[in-house]
Protein backbone atom coordinates (compact mmCIF):
# COMPACT_ATOMS: atom_id res chain seq x y z
CA UNK A 1 0.00 0.00 0.00
CA UNK A 2 1.27 3.48 -0.90
CA UNK A 3 0.69 5.66 2.17
CA UNK A 4 2.05 8.67 0.34
CA UNK A 5 -1.26 9.05 -1.56
CA UNK A 6 -3.18 9.59 1.74
CA UNK A 7 -0.74 12.10 3.29
CA UNK A 8 -2.32 15.32 1.81
CA UNK A 9 -5.76 14.18 2.94
CA UNK A 10 -4.48 13.53 6.48
CA UNK A 11 -2.84 16.96 6.68
CA UNK A 12 -6.13 18.67 5.69
CA UNK A 13 -8.06 16.75 8.35
CA UNK A 14 -5.53 17.74 11.01
CA UNK A 15 -5.49 21.39 9.93
CA UNK A 16 -9.28 21.80 10.25
CA UNK A 17 -9.53 21.69 14.10
CA UNK A 18 -6.44 23.91 14.44
CA UNK A 19 -8.11 26.70 12.46
CA UNK A 20 -11.30 26.42 14.52
CA UNK A 21 -9.36 27.07 17.72
CA UNK A 22 -7.80 30.27 16.37
CA UNK A 23 -10.97 31.79 14.93
CA UNK A 24 -12.97 31.72 11.72
CA UNK A 25 -10.92 31.05 8.61
CA UNK A 26 -10.53 33.47 5.78
CA UNK A 27 -12.31 36.81 5.78
CA UNK A 28 -15.61 35.60 7.22
CA UNK A 29 -17.32 38.43 9.14
CA UNK A 30 -18.68 37.65 12.61
CA UNK A 31 -21.56 39.52 14.22
CA UNK A 32 -20.92 40.76 17.76
CA UNK A 33 -22.64 43.10 20.20
CA UNK A 34 -20.86 46.37 21.00
CA UNK A 35 -21.18 49.76 22.59
CA UNK A 36 -19.25 53.03 22.61
CA UNK A 37 -17.47 53.79 25.87
CA UNK A 38 -18.50 57.14 27.32
CA UNK A 39 -17.11 58.86 30.42
CA UNK A 40 -19.36 58.88 33.48
CA UNK A 41 -19.22 59.94 37.11
CA UNK A 42 -17.90 57.31 39.52
CA UNK A 43 -18.31 57.61 43.26
CA UNK A 44 -16.13 55.51 45.50
CA UNK A 45 -18.04 54.88 48.72
CA UNK A 46 -17.88 52.84 51.92
CA UNK A 47 -20.91 51.71 53.90
CA UNK A 48 -21.11 51.80 57.70
CA UNK A 49 -23.64 51.71 60.51
CA UNK A 50 -23.88 54.35 63.19
CA UNK A 51 -26.04 56.22 65.65
CA UNK A 52 -27.63 59.67 65.50
CA UNK A 53 -26.59 61.87 68.43
CA UNK A 54 -27.69 65.26 69.72
CA UNK A 55 -25.29 68.11 69.07
CA UNK A 56 -25.93 69.26 72.63
CA UNK A 57 -27.96 67.69 75.41
CA UNK A 58 -28.20 68.17 79.16
CA UNK A 59 -30.14 66.71 82.05
CA UNK A 60 -31.13 69.51 84.42
CA UNK A 61 -30.89 68.73 88.15
CA UNK A 62 -31.80 70.60 91.29
CA UNK A 63 -28.77 72.30 92.86
CA UNK A 64 -30.63 73.53 95.94
CA UNK A 65 -33.41 71.74 97.83
CA UNK A 66 -36.91 73.09 97.91
CA UNK A 67 -40.49 72.83 96.76
CA UNK A 68 -41.26 73.31 93.06
CA UNK A 69 -43.39 76.47 92.92
CA UNK A 70 -43.78 76.92 89.15
CA UNK A 71 -43.18 75.27 85.77
CA UNK A 72 -42.51 77.68 82.90
CA UNK A 73 -42.76 75.26 79.97
CA UNK A 74 -44.80 72.50 78.37
CA UNK A 75 -43.34 69.07 77.64
CA UNK A 76 -41.54 69.03 74.28
CA UNK A 77 -41.58 72.82 73.98
CA UNK A 78 -38.86 74.80 72.20
CA UNK A 79 -36.88 76.95 74.62
CA UNK A 80 -34.31 79.72 74.33
CA UNK A 81 -31.04 79.87 76.24
CA UNK A 82 -31.56 81.53 79.63
CA UNK A 83 -35.33 81.04 79.62
CA UNK A 84 -36.66 79.99 83.09
CA UNK A 85 -37.96 76.44 83.34
CA UNK A 86 -38.49 75.81 87.10
CA UNK A 87 -38.93 78.03 90.14
CA UNK A 88 -37.97 76.53 93.53
CA UNK A 89 -39.17 77.94 96.87
CA UNK A 90 -36.49 80.42 98.01
CA UNK A 91 -37.69 82.06 101.24
CA UNK A 92 -34.69 80.99 103.33
CA UNK A 93 -32.13 81.65 100.64
CA UNK A 94 -33.64 85.04 99.90
CA UNK A 95 -33.37 85.95 103.60
CA UNK A 96 -29.75 84.81 103.67
CA UNK A 97 -28.97 86.94 100.65
CA UNK A 98 -30.59 90.01 102.24
CA UNK A 99 -28.63 89.46 105.45
CA UNK A 100 -25.39 89.07 103.50
CA UNK A 101 -26.14 92.27 101.59
CA UNK A 102 -26.69 94.20 104.84
CA UNK A 103 -23.47 92.87 106.32
CA UNK A 104 -21.59 93.77 103.16
CA UNK A 105 -22.91 97.34 103.29
CA UNK A 106 -21.95 97.65 106.96
CA UNK A 107 -18.44 96.30 106.43
CA UNK A 108 -18.00 98.52 103.38
CA UNK A 109 -18.80 101.59 105.45
CA UNK A 110 -16.36 100.46 108.15
CA UNK A 111 -13.66 99.87 105.56
CA UNK A 112 -14.23 103.28 103.98
CA UNK A 113 -13.96 104.92 107.41
CA UNK A 114 -10.82 102.96 108.18
CA UNK A 115 -9.15 104.20 105.00
CA UNK A 116 -9.82 107.79 106.07
CA UNK A 117 -8.44 107.21 109.58
CA UNK A 118 -5.32 105.37 108.42
CA UNK A 119 -4.45 108.30 106.20
CA UNK A 120 -4.59 110.56 109.28
CA UNK A 121 -2.71 107.96 111.35
CA UNK A 122 -5.64 107.76 113.79
CA UNK A 123 -5.83 103.93 113.72
CA UNK A 124 -3.18 101.26 113.59
CA UNK A 125 -2.30 99.26 110.52
CA UNK A 126 -3.63 96.19 112.30
CA UNK A 127 -7.08 97.73 112.70
CA UNK A 128 -7.08 98.83 109.07
CA UNK A 129 -6.17 95.33 107.89
CA UNK A 130 -8.96 93.86 109.99
CA UNK A 131 -11.52 96.27 108.47
CA UNK A 132 -10.35 95.41 104.97
CA UNK A 133 -10.50 91.68 105.67
CA UNK A 134 -14.00 91.94 107.12
CA UNK A 135 -15.11 93.80 104.02
CA UNK A 136 -13.66 91.15 101.67
CA UNK A 137 -15.26 88.34 103.67
CA UNK A 138 -18.67 90.04 103.64
CA UNK A 139 -18.49 90.56 99.86
CA UNK A 140 -17.60 86.88 99.36
CA UNK A 141 -20.53 85.80 101.54
CA UNK A 142 -22.86 88.10 99.61
CA UNK A 143 -21.78 86.64 96.24
CA UNK A 144 -22.14 83.10 97.61
CA UNK A 145 -25.65 83.72 98.93
CA UNK A 146 -26.70 85.37 95.65
CA UNK A 147 -25.35 82.41 93.70
CA UNK A 148 -27.36 79.96 95.82
CA UNK A 149 -30.44 82.14 95.40
CA UNK A 150 -30.02 82.21 91.61
CA UNK A 151 -30.13 78.41 91.56
CA UNK A 152 -33.75 78.48 92.70
CA UNK A 153 -34.64 79.47 89.13
CA UNK A 154 -33.51 76.74 86.75
CA UNK A 155 -32.94 78.04 83.21
CA UNK A 156 -32.40 76.52 79.75
CA UNK A 157 -28.64 76.09 79.17
CA UNK A 158 -28.96 76.54 75.39
CA UNK A 159 -31.53 76.82 72.60
CA UNK A 160 -33.32 73.52 72.11
CA UNK A 161 -36.30 71.44 73.15
CA UNK A 162 -37.26 70.25 76.61
CA UNK A 163 -38.16 66.64 77.13
CA UNK A 164 -40.75 65.15 79.48
CA UNK A 165 -40.54 66.63 82.97
CA UNK A 166 -39.80 64.27 85.85
CA UNK A 167 -41.26 66.42 88.63
CA UNK A 168 -44.49 68.34 89.21
CA UNK A 169 -45.55 71.55 90.91
CA UNK A 170 -45.65 71.04 94.66
CA UNK A 171 -43.07 68.26 94.69
CA UNK A 172 -39.99 68.68 96.85
CA UNK A 173 -36.76 68.63 94.88
CA UNK A 174 -33.62 67.31 96.51
CA UNK A 175 -30.08 68.23 95.50
CA UNK A 176 -29.08 66.27 92.39
CA UNK A 177 -32.61 65.15 91.51
CA UNK A 178 -33.28 64.95 87.76
CA UNK A 179 -35.92 67.43 86.60
CA UNK A 180 -35.96 67.48 82.78
CA UNK A 181 -33.67 67.08 79.77
CA UNK A 182 -32.92 69.71 77.13
CA UNK A 183 -31.80 68.67 73.64
CA UNK A 184 -30.62 70.62 70.61
CA UNK A 185 -32.09 69.00 67.47
CA UNK A 186 -30.51 71.09 64.71
CA UNK A 187 -27.90 70.22 63.78
CA UNK A 188 -27.46 66.62 64.90
CA UNK A 189 -24.37 64.42 64.83
CA UNK A 190 -23.76 60.95 63.42
CA UNK A 191 -21.12 58.67 64.89
CA UNK A 192 -19.92 55.55 63.07
CA UNK A 193 -16.84 53.39 62.53
CA UNK A 194 -15.03 52.20 59.41
CA UNK A 195 -12.09 49.78 58.96
CA UNK A 196 -8.69 51.23 59.80
CA UNK A 197 -7.49 50.45 56.26
CA UNK A 198 -9.58 53.39 55.02
CA UNK A 199 -7.96 55.94 57.34
CA UNK A 200 -5.83 57.51 54.60
CA UNK A 201 -8.92 58.12 52.46
CA UNK A 202 -10.90 59.91 55.15
CA UNK A 203 -10.77 63.58 56.09
CA UNK A 204 -13.02 66.28 57.56
CA UNK A 205 -15.24 67.86 54.95
CA UNK A 206 -16.13 64.66 53.10
CA UNK A 207 -19.81 64.17 52.36
CA UNK A 208 -21.93 61.36 53.75
CA UNK A 209 -25.43 60.08 53.02
CA UNK A 210 -27.51 58.93 55.97
CA UNK A 211 -30.63 56.79 55.89
CA UNK A 212 -32.78 55.73 58.83
CA UNK A 213 -35.53 53.18 59.23
CA UNK A 214 -38.09 55.85 60.10
CA UNK A 215 -37.98 57.25 56.55
CA UNK A 216 -37.47 54.37 54.08
CA UNK A 217 -36.07 55.41 50.72
CA UNK A 218 -34.92 58.83 51.92
CA UNK A 219 -31.36 60.02 52.49
CA UNK A 220 -30.05 62.93 54.53
CA UNK A 221 -26.83 64.77 53.71
CA UNK A 222 -24.06 65.21 56.25
CA UNK A 223 -20.40 66.25 56.44
CA UNK A 224 -17.54 64.63 58.36
CA UNK A 225 -16.31 66.97 61.10
CA UNK A 226 -13.86 64.88 63.12
CA UNK A 227 -11.86 61.66 63.02
CA UNK A 228 -10.86 59.98 66.27
CA UNK A 229 -7.10 60.33 66.91
CA UNK A 230 -6.83 56.76 68.16
CA UNK A 231 -7.64 53.47 66.44
CA UNK A 232 -9.87 50.98 68.22
CA UNK A 233 -7.43 48.09 68.73
CA UNK A 234 -10.23 45.64 69.43
CA UNK A 235 -12.14 46.08 66.18
CA UNK A 236 -9.28 47.63 64.15
CA UNK A 237 -11.59 50.48 63.22
CA UNK A 238 -11.59 54.26 63.35
CA UNK A 239 -14.46 56.29 64.77
CA UNK A 240 -15.89 59.10 62.64
CA UNK A 241 -18.18 61.92 63.68
CA UNK A 242 -20.23 63.94 61.18
CA UNK A 243 -22.55 66.94 61.24
CA UNK A 244 -26.12 66.23 60.13
CA UNK A 245 -28.36 69.26 59.45
CA UNK A 246 -31.93 68.75 60.64
CA UNK A 247 -33.80 71.97 59.77
CA UNK A 248 -37.22 70.29 59.58
CA UNK A 249 -36.60 68.42 62.88
CA UNK A 250 -37.61 65.07 61.40
CA UNK A 251 -34.65 63.20 62.84
CA UNK A 252 -34.15 62.41 66.52
CA UNK A 253 -31.14 61.46 68.62
CA UNK A 254 -30.82 57.72 69.14
CA UNK A 255 -31.90 56.67 65.65
CA UNK A 256 -29.99 53.78 64.06
CA UNK A 257 -28.28 55.08 60.89
CA UNK A 258 -26.97 53.55 57.68
CA UNK A 259 -24.09 55.73 56.51
CA UNK A 260 -22.50 55.93 53.06
CA UNK A 261 -19.21 57.86 52.91
CA UNK A 262 -18.04 59.31 49.60
CA UNK A 263 -14.30 58.61 49.48
CA UNK A 264 -13.62 59.86 45.95
CA UNK A 265 -15.47 61.26 42.95
CA UNK A 266 -14.21 60.72 39.39
CA UNK A 267 -16.21 62.84 36.94
CA UNK A 268 -14.89 61.09 33.79
CA UNK A 269 -14.39 57.43 34.70
CA UNK A 270 -14.63 54.80 31.97
CA UNK A 271 -17.10 52.15 33.10
CA UNK A 272 -17.73 49.05 30.96
CA UNK A 273 -19.97 45.99 31.45
CA UNK A 274 -18.25 43.13 33.24
CA UNK A 275 -18.97 40.80 30.31
CA UNK A 276 -16.77 42.97 28.08
CA UNK A 277 -13.71 41.82 30.03
CA UNK A 278 -12.04 38.80 28.38
CA UNK A 279 -9.37 37.17 30.57
CA UNK A 280 -6.25 35.57 29.10
CA UNK A 281 -4.22 33.97 31.85
CA UNK A 282 -3.51 36.65 34.43
CA UNK A 283 -4.25 39.45 31.98
CA UNK A 284 -7.57 41.19 31.36
CA UNK A 285 -8.39 42.20 27.80
CA UNK A 286 -11.11 43.96 25.83
CA UNK A 287 -11.87 43.70 22.12
CA UNK A 288 -11.97 47.17 20.52
CA UNK A 289 -13.48 47.68 17.07
CA UNK A 290 -11.04 49.38 14.68
CA UNK A 291 -11.88 49.70 10.98
CA UNK A 292 -14.25 46.76 11.11
CA UNK A 293 -11.85 44.47 12.94
CA UNK A 294 -11.66 43.31 16.56
CA UNK A 295 -8.39 44.41 18.16
CA UNK A 296 -7.58 42.82 21.49
CA UNK A 297 -6.14 45.19 24.10
CA UNK A 298 -4.80 44.50 27.57
CA UNK A 299 -6.53 46.73 30.14
CA UNK A 300 -6.07 47.67 33.79
CA UNK A 301 -9.13 47.38 36.01
CA UNK A 302 -10.14 49.82 38.74
CA UNK A 303 -13.18 50.03 40.97
CA UNK A 304 -16.19 47.80 40.58
CA UNK A 305 -19.88 48.51 40.72
CA UNK A 306 -22.78 46.05 40.30
CA UNK A 307 -22.46 44.78 36.72
CA UNK A 308 -19.71 47.25 35.76
CA UNK A 309 -15.99 47.73 36.17
CA UNK A 310 -13.75 50.77 35.74
CA UNK A 311 -11.03 50.69 33.09
CA UNK A 312 -7.98 52.64 34.26
CA UNK A 313 -5.85 52.10 31.16
CA UNK A 314 -6.03 50.32 27.80
CA UNK A 315 -8.98 52.12 26.23
CA UNK A 316 -10.13 55.73 25.85
CA UNK A 317 -13.49 57.47 25.71
CA UNK A 318 -15.12 56.97 22.33
CA UNK A 319 -13.75 53.47 21.76
CA UNK A 320 -16.27 50.91 20.53
CA UNK A 321 -15.89 47.68 22.48
CA UNK A 322 -17.31 44.17 22.11
CA UNK A 323 -19.73 43.20 24.87
CA UNK A 324 -20.91 39.82 23.58
CA UNK A 325 -19.59 37.29 21.05
CA UNK A 326 -15.94 37.16 22.13
CA UNK A 327 -15.87 33.36 21.82
CA UNK A 328 -16.46 33.69 18.06
CA UNK A 329 -13.62 36.13 17.35
CA UNK A 330 -9.88 36.56 17.68
CA UNK A 331 -7.42 39.44 17.49
CA UNK A 332 -7.81 40.98 14.03
CA UNK A 333 -11.07 39.20 13.19
CA UNK A 334 -13.47 40.96 10.82
CA UNK A 335 -16.67 41.82 12.67
CA UNK A 336 -20.07 43.35 12.12
CA UNK A 337 -21.54 45.08 15.19
CA UNK A 338 -25.05 45.38 16.53
CA UNK A 339 -26.04 47.44 19.59
CA UNK A 340 -25.55 45.72 22.94
CA UNK A 341 -28.79 44.51 24.49
CA UNK A 342 -29.77 44.76 28.14
CA UNK A 343 -26.88 47.08 29.01
CA UNK A 344 -27.05 50.68 30.25
CA UNK A 345 -23.95 52.62 29.36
Amino acid sequence: MHYSRFLPILLVLLAGPALAQGGPPGDRTVTVESLVVLPSMLRSTVEAVGIVLADASATLRAEVPGQILALHFEDGQAVVEGEPLFSIEATVLNAEANEAKANAEQSEAAYTRAKELIDDRLISATDFDAARANYNVSIARLLSSQARLSKTVIRAPFDGFVGLRLINIGDYATIGQELVSVVRLDPLRVQFSVPETLLAQLKPGQNIDVSVGSYPGETFDGVITAIAPQIDITGHSVTIRARLPNPDLRLRPGLFAQVSVTLEVKPDALMVPEQAIWPIGQKKTIYVIENGKAVQRVVTLGQRQPGKVEIVSGIVAGDEIVTAGQMKIFDGAAVRTIPATGIDN
